[in-house]
């Protein structure tokens, strides 16, 4: 299965979809697969910056379980989103300190865009607080981020699942997780859904080109989902760890 290779992880962006991630790091934890490399957009990037510094799906789990959207957003007031997501950036630090994404256990990048010229922006070294909450700065939700001169917004603009940046870390074979393939949409109950849906419509064809150079691929079936409601965190978990199990 590729185990003794030099392995690497892709996580992919989906908003509260990324639950599911939970449940593909516990699979890989049970079938005892080495990730050597990890990477992560949007809320892939917040999965995994915690497994990059060691926590075990179980903590992340717990972590989750804690997260509502009311937690990691507040009224921004701000001329460019509706919503800062600061919140989840002291989240991180609440958990794992105020560390450098080169501190890492586990080699870890997390993609972002540059909201100025369109171009994919890899954060490896830095504060991870201050990456995660670029990565997961969703266009017009989310208040964008300032750094090292950049405006940056959330990385799912250019590479929603980040094999290829992966593959840059040094990963020979490389799993990868798209929480959108298999997602169905519906008809939009609120602002936030009706952004999250458009947002996720741009990036389908794109993903799907990332997706075709990964070595193993996970889509888990997470159609009965709703992208926004917290509510449904542990289901998202175990249809996470099932479908993983099933390609794993």
């Amino acid at each position: 299965m590729g185990r003794k290779k030099k392995t690497g992880l892709a996580l992919g962006g989906g908003a509260v979809l990324g639950a599911a991630h939970v449940g593909v790091l516990r699979a890989l934890t049970e079938k005892e697969v080495q990730v050597k490399y990890i990477s992560g957009t949007s809320i892939g990037a917040f999965v995994a910056a915690f497994f990059a510094f060691g926590k075990t799906w179980e903590e992340i789990r717990d972590i989750a379980s804690e997260l509502k959207w009311i937690d990691i957003t507040q009224i921004a007031l701000s001329q460019y989103g509706l919503l800062s997501n600061e919140k989840m950036g002291k989240l991180i630090e609440e958990h794992l300190g105020q560390k450098k994404i080169e501190e890492a256990e586990i080699p870890l990048a997390m993609v972002t865009t540059d909201a100025a010229t369109g171009e994919k922006v890899v954060l490896d070294k830095g504060p991870v607080a201050e990456a995660v909450m670029a990565s997961t700065a969703i266009p017009g939700i989310f208040r964008p981020v300032e750094h090292d001169g950049r405006t940056l917004v959330d990385g799912g603009v250019v590479e929603n699942v980040p094999v290829a940046t992966t593959r840059d870390l040094g990963a020979k074979y490389i799993i990868s997780v798209d929480l959108n393939a298999k997602h169905e949409y519906g008809e939009p109950s609120n602002i936030l859904n009706v952004l999250l849906n458009s947002f996720h419509f741009i990036m389908k064809a794109s993903t799907q080109q990332q997706t075709a150079k990964t070595d193993l691929l996970i889509e888990p079936d997470l159609s009965g989902f709703n992208r926004s409601d917290m509510g449904q965190v542990e289901d998202l978990m175990e249809q996470g760890y099932r479908d993983a199990m099933k390609v794993l």
